[in-house]
């Protein structure tokens, strides 16, 4: 029986274009990795809240979670399950019209 170098140019042609193509796709893989990245970690600024609520599990400790508005939605949620609420160290409170409106006043001179 004898081979053709058919089958094998063919082989040899998918091959080829299959290595070229490689470098596209890790480059298009890559760019849909950095672009969630990005997305997660908006996300993640975006939650910034001023409240945390520490649970208490037992002697193994418990789980934290700093999405509360107020002291009381941080304490109703505890209800019956036990734990504590405490000021959120990393909450940086948004610049809004009231930050302007309070530094405006400050600048003015009482008349004598």
């Amino acid at each position: 029986m004898r081979r053709t170098g058919v089958c094998r140019t063919g082989l040899m042609q998918m091959r080829d274009a299959a290595m070229k193509a490689m470098p596209t796709a890790w480059g298009f893989a890559t760019a849909i990795l950095v672009a969630a990245m990005f997305a997660t970690a908006a996300s993640a600024r975006a939650q910034n809240y001023p409240w945390c609520a520490y649970y208490a599990m037992g002697a193994d400790g418990g789980g934290t979670n700093c999405g509360f508005v107020t002291y009381e939605q941080c304490m109703t949620t505890l209800s019956g399950m036990g734990g504590f609420c405490v000021l959120n160290n990393q909450y940086h409170r948004p610049a809004g019209p009231s930050d302007q409106r309070r530094a405006r006043h400050r600048t003015h001179k009482r008349r004598s």
